[in-house]
Protein backbone atom coordinates (compact mmCIF):
# COMPACT_ATOMS: atom_id res chain seq x y z
CA UNK A 1 0.00 0.00 0.00
CA UNK A 2 1.34 3.39 -0.98
CA UNK A 3 -1.33 5.52 0.67
CA UNK A 4 -4.17 5.04 3.13
CA UNK A 5 -7.57 6.66 3.59
CA UNK A 6 -6.40 9.66 5.65
CA UNK A 7 -3.79 10.53 3.02
CA UNK A 8 -6.39 10.17 0.27
CA UNK A 9 -8.82 12.45 2.12
CA UNK A 10 -6.08 15.08 2.40
CA UNK A 11 -5.76 15.16 -1.39
CA UNK A 12 -9.32 15.06 -2.74
CA UNK A 13 -12.33 17.18 -1.75
CA UNK A 14 -14.52 14.22 -0.78
CA UNK A 15 -14.99 13.94 2.97
CA UNK A 16 -16.64 11.61 5.45
CA UNK A 17 -18.44 8.64 3.90
CA UNK A 18 -18.23 10.28 0.49
CA UNK A 19 -14.52 9.45 0.30
CA UNK A 20 -14.99 6.02 -1.24
CA UNK A 21 -11.39 4.90 -1.73
CA UNK A 22 -9.40 3.17 1.03
CA UNK A 23 -5.92 2.71 -0.43
CA UNK A 24 -3.66 3.55 -3.32
CA UNK A 25 -1.89 0.37 -4.36
CA UNK A 26 0.17 1.91 -7.16
CA UNK A 27 0.40 4.96 -9.35
CA UNK A 28 2.66 6.53 -11.93
CA UNK A 29 2.38 9.38 -14.39
CA UNK A 30 -0.14 7.53 -16.55
CA UNK A 31 -2.28 5.46 -14.20
CA UNK A 32 -3.51 4.76 -10.69
CA UNK A 33 -4.77 1.63 -8.97
CA UNK A 34 -6.87 1.94 -5.80
CA UNK A 35 -8.70 -0.36 -3.41
CA UNK A 36 -12.14 0.29 -1.94
CA UNK A 37 -14.36 -1.53 0.54
CA UNK A 38 -17.08 1.12 0.97
CA UNK A 39 -19.42 -0.65 -1.49
CA UNK A 40 -20.25 -3.01 1.39
CA UNK A 41 -20.97 -0.16 3.84
CA UNK A 42 -24.68 0.16 4.61
CA UNK A 43 -24.09 3.90 5.11
CA UNK A 44 -22.54 4.44 1.69
CA UNK A 45 -24.05 7.77 0.55
CA UNK A 46 -24.62 6.46 -2.98
CA UNK A 47 -26.97 3.68 -1.85
CA UNK A 48 -30.61 3.99 -2.79
CA UNK A 49 -33.27 1.76 -1.24
CA UNK A 50 -30.49 -0.14 0.51
CA UNK A 51 -28.68 -1.04 -2.72
CA UNK A 52 -25.60 0.24 -4.54
CA UNK A 53 -26.13 0.12 -8.27
CA UNK A 54 -23.17 -0.75 -10.49
CA UNK A 55 -23.25 2.62 -12.25
CA UNK A 56 -22.09 4.14 -8.94
CA UNK A 57 -18.74 2.62 -9.80
CA UNK A 58 -18.27 5.68 -12.02
CA UNK A 59 -17.91 7.76 -8.83
CA UNK A 60 -15.25 5.37 -7.53
CA UNK A 61 -13.38 5.81 -10.81
CA UNK A 62 -13.87 9.59 -10.74
CA UNK A 63 -12.32 9.77 -7.28
CA UNK A 64 -9.37 7.71 -8.50
CA UNK A 65 -8.98 10.14 -11.43
CA UNK A 66 -9.11 13.14 -9.10
CA UNK A 67 -6.53 11.57 -6.83
CA UNK A 68 -4.30 10.73 -9.79
CA UNK A 69 -4.46 14.33 -11.00
CA UNK A 70 -3.58 15.59 -7.54
CA UNK A 71 -0.65 13.20 -7.19
CA UNK A 72 0.66 14.18 -10.63
CA UNK A 73 0.51 17.88 -9.76
CA UNK A 74 2.84 17.44 -6.77
CA UNK A 75 2.44 18.48 -3.17
CA UNK A 76 3.38 22.12 -3.68
CA UNK A 77 0.84 22.93 -6.37
CA UNK A 78 -2.67 24.06 -5.45
CA UNK A 79 -5.39 21.61 -6.53
CA UNK A 80 -7.34 22.11 -9.73
CA UNK A 81 -11.07 21.48 -9.64
CA UNK A 82 -12.30 19.02 -12.21
CA UNK A 83 -15.77 18.32 -13.51
CA UNK A 84 -16.93 15.16 -15.19
CA UNK A 85 -17.98 16.37 -18.64
CA UNK A 86 -18.94 13.13 -20.35
CA UNK A 87 -18.88 9.36 -20.14
CA UNK A 88 -18.34 7.06 -23.11
CA UNK A 89 -18.59 3.32 -23.65
CA UNK A 90 -19.67 2.66 -20.06
CA UNK A 91 -20.36 -1.02 -19.57
CA UNK A 92 -21.90 -2.35 -16.36
CA UNK A 93 -21.45 -6.11 -16.18
CA UNK A 94 -23.30 -6.52 -12.87
CA UNK A 95 -26.40 -4.86 -11.49
CA UNK A 96 -25.19 -4.06 -7.96
CA UNK A 97 -21.79 -3.43 -6.39
CA UNK A 98 -23.00 -4.32 -2.89
CA UNK A 99 -23.22 -7.97 -3.99
CA UNK A 100 -19.44 -8.09 -4.46
CA UNK A 101 -17.97 -9.83 -1.40
CA UNK A 102 -14.35 -8.70 -1.83
CA UNK A 103 -12.76 -5.29 -2.17
CA UNK A 104 -13.09 -3.27 -5.36
CA UNK A 105 -10.01 -2.67 -7.47
CA UNK A 106 -10.40 0.72 -9.13
CA UNK A 107 -8.05 1.49 -12.01
CA UNK A 108 -7.83 4.68 -14.08
CA UNK A 109 -5.49 5.39 -16.96
CA UNK A 110 -4.93 8.86 -18.37
CA UNK A 111 -5.42 8.58 -22.12
CA UNK A 112 -5.16 12.27 -23.03
CA UNK A 113 -4.22 15.49 -21.28
CA UNK A 114 -4.56 18.64 -23.35
CA UNK A 115 -4.83 21.99 -21.59
CA UNK A 116 -7.92 21.91 -19.43
CA UNK A 117 -9.20 18.61 -20.86
CA UNK A 118 -8.30 15.16 -19.57
CA UNK A 119 -9.61 11.79 -20.72
CA UNK A 120 -9.32 8.65 -18.62
CA UNK A 121 -10.14 5.04 -19.24
CA UNK A 122 -11.35 3.22 -16.14
CA UNK A 123 -12.11 -0.28 -14.92
CA UNK A 124 -13.67 -1.39 -11.64
CA UNK A 125 -13.07 -5.03 -10.71
CA UNK A 126 -14.22 -7.22 -7.85
CA UNK A 127 -14.01 -10.87 -6.92
CA UNK A 128 -11.70 -11.44 -9.90
CA UNK A 129 -14.17 -10.04 -12.47
CA UNK A 130 -14.57 -6.81 -14.38
CA UNK A 131 -17.67 -5.05 -13.04
CA UNK A 132 -17.67 -1.72 -14.84
CA UNK A 133 -15.55 0.01 -17.46
CA UNK A 134 -15.61 3.07 -19.65
CA UNK A 135 -14.01 6.39 -20.51
CA UNK A 136 -14.50 9.75 -18.84
CA UNK A 137 -13.76 13.25 -20.05
CA UNK A 138 -12.88 15.74 -17.31
CA UNK A 139 -12.72 19.51 -17.67
CA UNK A 140 -10.35 21.29 -15.29
CA UNK A 141 -10.86 24.77 -13.94
CA UNK A 142 -8.03 27.22 -13.45
CA UNK A 143 -5.88 26.94 -10.36
CA UNK A 144 -7.94 27.02 -7.17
Amino acid sequence: MLMGKSEIRARIPHSGNMCLLDQVLSWDDGRICCLASSHRDEHNPLRRDGRLRAVCGVEYAAQAMALHGRLRSGSGAPPRRGYLASLREVSCLVAYLDEVAGDLLVEAEQLLAEGSRVIYGFVVRGDGHELLSGRAAVVLEGWA
